[in-house]
């Protein structure tokens, strides 16, 4: 292979804008014992916005509105697999496609969270309807409302919420890896000034003739040397850092990949499942080397179900369900078998929640408040937390005029992600610089992490 054919070949390795620079070897702040105080976040994004009100539906007398309008999407109450109790208000059954998770939240490892969304304040629907409340931009738009789920600053600031905490943790917490996403999409983890690793689920040991995990080998030498390249123009500069970090991230991921053992539970071969394998595959390595705080991004999905919301073809809801639902509790039951089940935690959320009311063809429109989820040993689970809507169509929670059943969030995306980054170990006088619209809400830690 010649120099310049592999120049070109390098040109378009997924070297991500936002690649960390870190060095080769080590952590920030290695001295800790390996294996000790490790946590990691993992946030599942289910692209395209999931329907929460088919995921966690109450089985009381709140039941009857759900049916009434929800028409052709309404699953029949003797489907809905129970959860223990009550929560929220509520006795509660989840979606049937769901049941592995429905044994997660009885056995205390999963948590749901109530009409989650992006509040610059507490608002209500008759705040939005006669215009007197404050709203997020752009409602409603799939690409904006990712931004804000994730990140809040759009142009002004392309950075995620958790990408900013990691940057205000101690120092003793940060390491090479911090910030970590399995596909080019990165606004959950990408910092104001770090920048974020990219890993897929088959590793990045080949760079074309160089094998990163020979690194004696002379094309890896070749690849190291150019990973260290300088250059007085700033564009070359920015390039030569970029494709280092790549470098020196992927020469990471491929030493830990290397040591992993294949983790325990049915993933399947879906794409979701064998991304989550292979993470589940790398966590203990990652404990192991002595790395503290890591959070990782899986966007997985296509959730804009306007059409053909139900049934058993492979892009329903229905059948994503329970994609989805083996994948996780696969991931849950490895990372207890490896070691890591108290010390990881899985976020489930979404662009925005859907229409109560179903728009025509047998799907729903884009909403805006959504249920989601959060899974692991360190989740004070069995529990939903938040408030659930009036599922009335034109309701006291419907800020729809024409009364579509959209609901206005009542716990804020910020009070979730403030939540999850102080179980990192992000300090309390921090958490403002990172969620400056948590100012307006009282409750700053919504408490579903139990350690």
């Amino acid at each position: 292979m010649k120099r310049r054919d592999f120049l070109k070949y390098a040109a378009g390795v997924p070297a991500l804008g936002g690649i960390t620079a870190a060095g080769l070897l080590g952590a920030s702040g290695a001295g800790v014992a390996a294996g000790s105080d490790y946590k990691a976040l993992v946030c599942v994004f289910l692209n395209g916005g999931n329907d929460g009100n088919n995921v966690v539906i109450p089985t009381d007398g709140a039941y009857n509105d759900y049916s009434a309008g929800r028409y052709d999407l309404t699953l029949p109450k003797n489907s809905l697999i129970a959860l223990n109790g009550s929560s929220a208000g509520h006795t509660l059954g989840v979606h049937p496609a769901l049941a592995p998770l429905a044994t997660l939240y009885n056995q205390q490892r999963l948590a749901f969270i109530a009409n989650a969304g992006p509040l610059i304040a507490p608002t209500t629907a008759a705040q939005v309807l006669d215009h007197t409340g404050a709203l997020p931009p752009f409602l409603l738009s799939h690409s904006d409302q990712v931004a804000m789920q994730q990140g809040w600053g759009g142009d002004e600031d392309g950075s995620g919420w958790a990408g900013r905490a990691l940057e205000m943790l101690p120092q003793a917490l940060r390491n090479n890896l911090n910030a970590v996403t399995m596909d080019n999409q990165r606004t959950l983890v990408l910092g104001r000034q770090s920048r974020v690793a990219f890993m897929n689920a088959g590793g990045l040991r080949y760079w074309g003739p160089a094998d990163l995990a020979q690194p004696s080998a002379e094309w890896t030498q070749t690849v190291n040397r150019m990973a260290q390249w300088q250059f007085a123009n700033e564009y070359e500069a920015e390039y030569s850092s970029t494709f280092g970090g790549a470098v020196r991230d992927s020469t990471l991921i491929t030493q830990a990949m290397l040591q992993a053992q294949t983790p325990q539970g049915n993933f399947g071969n879906t794409y979701l499942g064998t991304n989550l394998r292979s993470l589940a595959s790398v966590l203990p390595v990652f404990r192991s080397q002595g790395l503290r705080r890591q959070v990782f991004l899986v966007n997985w999905g296509s959730f804009d179900t306007h059409s053909g919301q139900r049934g058993s073809g492979p892009m329903t809801q229905d059948a994503q369900l329970a994609e989805l639902a083996g994948a996780l509790a696969a991931f849950d039951q490895a990372n207890i078998a490896s070691g890591v089940g108290q010390e990881v935690t899985t976020l489930v959320m979404s662009d925005f929640g859907r229409t109560l009311k179903p728009a025509s063809g047998g799907g729903s429109d884009h909403s805006w408040g959504n249920n989601w989820w959060v899974m692991g040993g360190a989740v004070a689970g069995g529990q939903v937390y938040g408030q659930f809507p009036s599922m009335v169509l034109g309701g006291i929670d419907d800020f729809d005029r024409a009364g579509e059943g959209r609901f206005v969030p009542t716990t804020s995306s910020d009070q979730v992600g403030a939540t999850l980054m102080q179980w990192l170990g992000l300090e309390a006088a921090k958490v403002p610089d990172v969620f400056p619209n948590l100012a307006n809400f009282q409750l700053k830690n919504l408490g579903f992490m139990a350690s």
